[in-house]
């Protein structure tokens, strides 16, 4: 077992990935393959960076761009809710709450890196 698959932001990231993988098969085609395939995609981009932040070396980079990653999925929510992708609310709202809780987690790990280096 790899180092990261212990680690609980990893272990959120991996469920939100499995959720988008998922509620996108209930999306209309129309929205499955544009829309819902982004999701999935940057999800997948998501967990991939979260493990690859676990090598010291890597960490703030790797965070940073996770962080970036899911900002981009928060605005992709918002536009699967305005354009009624989800077939209904709940999944919607589930899939906010894991976007959120992979963020705090993510940007939580990244301020402890910034206050461990001496920096601001």
């Amino acid at each position: 077992m790899s180092a990261y698959e212990n680690l609980p932001v990893y272990k959120k990231a991996l469920d939100l990935a499995r959720y988008f993988d998922d509620v996108v098969s209930h999306f209309a085609k129309r929205h499955k393959y544009t829309i819902g395939a982004k999701l999935v995609n940057l999800s997948c981009d998501v967990l991939l960076l979260i493990a690859a932040a676990n090598k010291k070396a890597e960490r703030k980079e790797r965070l940073v761009q996770a962080i970036a990653k899911l900002e981009a999925i928060k605005v992709l929510l918002h536009l699967s809710k305005e354009v009624r992708a989800f077939h209904n609310f709940h999944s919607f709202e589930v899939a906010v709450k894991k976007v959120l809780e992979v963020l705090k987690q993510c940007e939580g790990w990244s301020k402890c890196q910034n206050s461990s280096s001496g920096k601001p």
